[in-house]
């Protein structure tokens, strides 16, 4: 049995499976938990567990995994990094800036039949990847929804707490209302003028859609139908990544 683990800044993914993911788990990121406290918090997962493979853009989180995996499991874990297979190319200014987690959702959308994709991923930042023939060719990184959500709440004194849920129309006749209205079609205006505008860049109008990330889900039902929502998409790549270095 293997463990397939995203570290984002928000949330830990992992997926578990050996052919197939077929148990998934999310965490919140916490970078002062010790190596002991995430053992306390996961060793139940790890039954059975033989390998792990992790995507991370945490380095903090990683020190506090690679020291509980091998002191209690004696597991020492691949991390999607300089000189692993990928399967996936790189075409930047500085291709080692690209984060591990754009390049396992790469892999991931790879791993579907798509070496052509906009890939879009709403975490903490929503990221808008556009990857040609398995070679990420560029990135755009804004600020996610709840990201923005806290800073609004933050810097203003009669909005209050809410949570989000899917807006009846664009504009709201209540506070509640139009703060859903406007965080939830904000994003989801952004995110077509984005694909809009990546597709007419590089002349490729029938490039698939794919959407991942802890918040894709609140948009479900808001975006165009032909864009797909797939929340394993970085734990597939990581599927796929660990198979072509183990």
């Amino acid at each position: 049995m293997l463990l397939y683990i995203d570290i984002g800044n928000s949330n830990i993914v992992i997926g578990k499976g050996q052919d197939e993911i077929h148990e998934t788990y999310r965490y919140t990121t916490d970078l002062k938990k010790s190596a002991d406290e995430y053992y306390a918090m996961l060793k139940h997962l790890f039954t059975d567990v033989s390998d792990v493979i992790i995507a991370s853009v945490v380095p903090e989180v990683n020190t506090a995994f690679k020291s509980f995996l091998k002191r209690y499991f004696d597991i020492t874990p691949l991390f999607v990094e300089p000189g692993i297979k990928t399967g996936v190319g790189v075409k930047t200014d500085y291709p080692k800036e690209v984060g591990a987690d754009l390049i396992a959702a790469a892999a991931g959308a790879k791993a579907l039949g798509h070496d052509d994709a906009i890939i879009i991923d709403m975490g903490t930042a929503t990221t808008f990847t556009y990857v040609e023939q398995s070679i990420i060719k560029g990135v755009s990184i804004t600020i996610g929804l709840d990201s923005s959500k806290s800073a609004l709440i933050g810097s203003t004194s009669k909005l209050l707490q809410f949570e989000f849920s899917t807006p009846k129309r664009v504009l709201g006749t209540n506070t509640i209302d139009a703060l859903n209205a406007g965080f939830l079609y904000g994003h989801v205006y952004q995110i077509e003028g984005f694909v809009n505008a990546i597709k007419q860049a590089f002349n490729q109008p029938d490039v698939p859609v794919i959407i991942t990330g802890g918040a894709a889900k609140l948009l479900n039902g808001l975006l165009p139908k032909s864009y797909v929502i797939d929340d394993k998409l970085v734990l597939s790549g990581l599927q796929l990544i660990y198979r072509k270095n183990r």
